[in-house]
């Protein structure tokens, strides 16, 4: 019994830590964002986000090239459990990586 409550407990800690060092990333001004279902504009939009939105960045992965404006760029944010915005909207003060790489 005690040992099943504090497996609990870690498991709620870990996952308020995490929560707690998430960053957010702001959706360039005057833009209302597509968010796809993967990493490119071939693929379908499950929602869009509004003006003003701030998205965290789970991970990064290349895909097809954007010029939005913050620049041109392949790289694409994972916002979500399969939804992905291209990084040319969103202002991560880095024209790189600013994430670890999407495991596929």
């Amino acid at each position: 019994m005690v040992a099943g409550l504090t497996a609990a407990l870690l498991m709620v800690g870990a996952a308020a830590s995490e929560a707690a060092t998430t960053r957010y990333y702001s959706v360039a001004p005057g833009y209302e964002l597509n968010v796809r279902s993967g990493p490119g504009t071939a693929y379908s939009v499950v929602r869009v986000l509004p003006e003003g939105s701030k998205v965290p960045i789970y991970c990064q992965t290349p895909g097809s090239t954007v010029t939005g404006p913050y620049g041109t760029s392949n790289i694409w944010d994972n916002v979500s459990n399969g939804q992905y915005v291209s990084d040319a909207y969103i202002n991560t003060g880095s024209d790189g990586y600013v994430a670890d790489r999407c495991s596929n």
